[in-house]
């Protein structure tokens, strides 16, 4: 039975590597020099620090050029506070959102089993796999789940025949 798996992933390595980059570019930035702007990621968790809450504003601008260059979707992120910490410095904790919600996941199959499309979708941990009789009717899942549920960056894998 004809079947994909509908998944929340981010390219890690390419979030890694979006971070150096932003890193680089702070170290040798001229409005930087001298300020404790700084950019580190641990365990899927961006640490943005600065001395004012504009330094962070640049330093998330400088963050999405780098991912967006790198073709990572900015919907992974999960922006946090900013939160006050010693002195004068500023921090802001960005989450990258892995997995699929288990709210989103029920939303993504009620839109199925709504949508009269003949193809049933079932919750798999953090994935959602929809199964049908025939690949159109997957095919026409896959286009109306992109559609509506459009604040999440979805993709598609494990499409079996």
């Amino acid at each position: 039975m004809p079947s994909f798996d509908t998944v929340c992933e981010p390219n890690l390595v390419e979030v890694k590597n979006a971070v150096e980059n932003a890193a680089k570019e702070i170290g040798t930035r001229f409005d930087f020099k001298g300020t404790g702007a700084a950019i580190e990621l641990k365990d899927k968790e961006i640490t943005l620090t600065g001395d004012a809450d504009f330094q962070l504003v640049q330093i998330d601008d400088i963050l999405r050029a780098k991912l967006t260059k790198r073709s990572v979707d900015v919907r992974f992120l999960d922006v946090g506070d900013v939160q006050k910490i010693g002195g004068d410095k500023v921090k802001q904790v960005i989450k990258v959102r892995e997995g699929i919600a288990s709210e989103d996941a029920k939303k993504i199959q009620r839109l199925i089993k709504d949508s009269k499309i003949k193809v049933q979708a079932s919750i798999q941990g953090e994935s959602v796999r929809v199964t049908g009789a025939k690949r159109d009717d997957l095919q026409a899942a896959m286009a109306m789940i992109k559609k509506d549920m459009a604040e999440i960056p979805l993709s598609f894998n494990n499409f079996r025949d």
